[in-house]
């Protein structure tokens, strides 16, 4: 990709598109940048930005950025209905997602991970079984470093192991992965995408550039699946929680069970995972195949596992107080995150749903809450909406904020109960991400 005396236009100066500007200034490319918010507010963003040796324009927010562009790339949170992204397509401007560029510029064989849920819990434990078989490894993408970044770098890992958001896959062209995870795919997103057959398209566009030497390792136990291993180039493993599969891992009994034609079986022991529910042992299974197809040693694997305690605010222990057990998962911000939080309980719940709804299906929820959950608060701006649909189908109670819902699910619970924030919402309403809602929430039923 030549970028000699071109120009771009970065959308957002959050973390992404600061590092996409430190790359492109770095190699000479003009750069006119926006956000939504003015100038006057980017605060350390602009002193950042001012700093980089780099034709640079701080741009009003809107088509007016165009103008002499080469291509344009947009922080992933940028709806493709932006009307800069659509006047930029109309005139056959390219839009390319940093993930897009930075793979264009890319010398690290990648392991990339996506999914509905569970993508972040996969991208860190590979990493981390990855640096114990003794292997450099660097661990970003759609959490913590972008993939531009590293990519500025010398790159010296032997391997990128990145998450991927269907957000950065909607602009994504030539991207092409070693090795290719799908974890699952349920209804999310679906106020970005349009529809839910539009996400998944866009969710199995990760293999379109793969070939027969390149790995796809999916999920068995989700329908789609069977047709989607049809159509791959390049070889596939399955993995499973339910029963056997012909090239994969599986879970039989109290082990995971590692087979691949003309190979010798290899097993591993359930007990070597710490992390709540079944949804746990299909991320593990899924971590496992990646690392053994990049030569990890058995015994590195199980180290690795063994010690791995899982990441903050995804069903995370935060403390007891009179027999109530409370439980942080606000980084489960969509309804099949909820069913996995809820599932990996015995114990009575008092379960906290809201937040900002991105057209969730909560009506779905209907069943396992009947069945396992002991009572709800809902609570910020989808309050209304989450009642309407499954209020009543246990004792629910309303709270405007989530503090005020910590409160309402204590003074309902009983010793023994659990308080799960699960809220299948994201948090834009109250908080500027899932960290800091997580966070909050920590700081609340810790006061208790």
């Amino acid at each position: 990709m030549d970028l000699n005396g071109k120009k771009a236009a970065v959308l957002g100066i959050g973390k992404t598109g600061l590092a996409t500007a430190r790359f492109l200034a770095g190699r000479g490319v003009r750069i006119a940048i926006t956000d939504t918010k003015p100038v006057s507010a980017w605060g350390e963003a602009r002193t950042a930005l001012e700093n980089l040796q780099a034709e640079l324009t701080f741009a009003p927010y809107g088509p007016e950025i165009l103008t002499g562009v080469d291509w344009v790339i947009p922080s992933p949170g940028i709806y493709p209905a932006n009307p800069i992204l659509i006047e930029a397509l109309r005139h056959g401007i390219p839009v390319l997602s940093e993930l897009e560029l930075a793979s264009r510029f890319l010398t690290t064989p990648i392991i990339a991970i996506t999914g509905t849920n569970g993508k972040t819990t996969v991208t860190s434990l590979t990493g981390e079984i990855l640096r114990t078989a003794g292997k450099k490894v660097f661990v970003g993408g759609n959490i913590g470093a972008p993939l531009i970044g590293y990519v500025d770098g010398p790159q010296e890992a032997d391997w990128a192991v990145v998450e991927v958001s269907s957000f950065q896959l909607q602009w994504a062209q030539t991207f092409h992965p070693r090795i290719a995870i799908l974890l699952n795919v349920t209804n999310d997103h679906i106020d970005y995408h349009g529809s839910f057959a539009a996400y998944r398209r866009v969710k199995e566009s990760l293999f379109a550039h793969q070939g027969a030497g390149d790995l796809a390792i999916l999920n068995a136990d989700e329908e789609a699946t069977t047709f989607l291993r049809s159509r791959l180039s390049a070889r596939t493993e399955l993995f499973s929680s339910s029963g056997a599969v012909d090239c994969g891992m599986f879970l039989s009994g109290e082990k995971l069970v590692h087979t691949l034609p003309g190979e010798e079986q290899e097993e591993y022991p359930l007990g070597m995972i710490h992390l709540p529910g079944r949804h746990n042992c299909e991320n593990v299974m899924a971590s496992i195949l990646a690392a053994r197809a990049c030569g990890c040693d058995p015994q590195a694997i199980v180290r690795a596992v063994e010690s791995f305690q899982g990441i903050a605010h995804r069903i995370q222990y935060v403390g007891e107080k009179n027999g109530v057990r409370f439980y942080d998962d606000s980084k489960g911000t969509n309804v099949g995150a909820v069913i996995r939080a809820v599932e990996s309980f015995s114990q009575p719940i008092v379960l906290l749903l809201g937040g900002r709804d991105k057209g969730g299906d909560f009506q779905t929820l209907a069943p396992l809450i009947r069945r396992r959950v002991k009572g709800m608060v809902l609570f910020g701006e989808a309050r209304e909406k989450i009642n309407r649909v499954v209020g009543g189908v246990v004792q629910t109670a309303i709270a405007a904020t989530l503090q005020e819902a910590v409160d309402a699910a204590y003074g309902s619970a009983s010793p023994g109960d659990v308080v799960l924030l699960s809220p299948g919402c994201t948090s834009f309403d109250e908080f500027k991400d899932y960290k800091e809602r997580g966070d909050r929430f920590q700081e609340w039923a810790g006061k208790l």
